[in-house]
């Protein structure tokens, strides 16, 4: 697929949406947020409890999307090597062999990531930024394209060390699936009963299609308005009382890209106020760093964006 219709991205979305759907039933929203970072090349991180499907849903992607895949186990024992891979001295020809780690995948599960020590999770910092690996003195590039998905256990605190801000903020959105509701929940079991879900995804797309999306989604029109309208949203989280530290820059570049590709699943050309809306707390929240006070009074960065969003005028397009 060299060219791409807005009107053939949106059926293609609806596939990939009604394949993933069949594996982790009723959260539909969750799953367009998670593809709208991937069409912009954004790695995501599923913040949640255990047992709501983190894990399959990236399995189910990789595999819908037609992605190599890995999954690495993050543990407090897991070492930068271990990810990114070593050089190896080869008895033969008396030289050292560079050992490629699972980083070198098109999707990279990396499952509970606040297991691993501060040393092991910066070993991520230069793949989700550049895009290559430097072991050694070289540097070798990550194939294409390349995507991160970062779970963690929000509720669990022994023995996990919280993700760094700069870490963070590589991330381009944080979500949460949350539990099914009755109807899904009984669906599940249904489904669980004859076969894992995952035994029965299909290839809809292949990574040369992923491609040719993402760069689709970079020729979406995002008007003067709304270009103005992001930075007012992100210089606002700067200005908040209730924040000690603001989204970056990289914040605004994110949700702008995100804002993009969300218009672009829902097959148009151009970015709404609503594509804005939808993605501003979970591209942004994960940015900001709350004072002591506020946090004391149970203010969450969640809810300083949609306070923030609540009283920037939104523009007429």
């Amino acid at each position: 697929m060299t060219t791409v219709g807005f009107k053939e991205v949106e059926q293609k979305a609806n596939l990939i949406l009604d394949e993933i759907e069949s594996v982790i039933i009723g959260k539909r929203d969750v799953i367009r947020l998670v593809l709208a970072a991937i069409l912009c090349n954004g790695h995501i991180l599923i913040e949640d409890v255990p047992g709501v499907g983190k894990t399959t849903l990236a399995k189910a992607l990789a595999k819908a999307l037609g992605c190599t895949f890995k999954r690495i186990q993050f543990t407090p024992d897991l070492l930068p090597a271990d990810i990114t891979g070593t050089s190896i001295y080869n008895q033969k020809t008396g030289e050292f062999e560079f050992r490629r780690g699972p980083i070198f995948a098109q999707f990279v599960l990396a499952d509970e990531i606040n297991r691993a020590t501060p040393k092991a999770q910066s070993s991520l910092l230069e793949c989700m930024e550049e895009k290559q690996v430097t072991v050694d003195g070289n540097s070798y590039l990550l194939p294409s394209p390349f995507f991160v998905i970062a779970t963690e256990n929000n509720i669990e605190y022994a023995g996990t060390y919280p993700l760094p801000e700069g870490q963070l903020d590589r991330f381009m959105v944080r979500l949460s699936l949350g539990y099914p509701d009755i109807t899904e929940e009984s669906l599940i079991l249904d489904k669980h009963a004859v076969d894992h879900p995952l035994a029965n995804t299909r290839n809809v797309l292949t990574a040369e299609d992923v491609v040719a999306l993402q760069d689709a989604a970079r020729d979406i029109f995002l008007d003067a308005s709304l270009r103005d309208y992001i930075v007012e949203i992100v210089t606002a989280t700067r200005n908040h009382p209730g924040v000690a530290l603001g989204a970056s820059p990289r914040g605004s570049i994110s949700l702008s890209q995100a804002s993009r590709a969300l218009a672009l699943l829902h097959g148009r050309e151009y970015v709404l106020p609503d594509d804005v809306k939808t993605l501003a707390v979970p591209v942004l929240a994960h940015r900001l760093i709350l004072r002591p006070e506020a946090r004391m009074r149970k203010t969450t960065p969640e809810n300083v964006v949609a306070e923030i969003l609540s009283a920037i005028p939104v523009p007429v397009t």
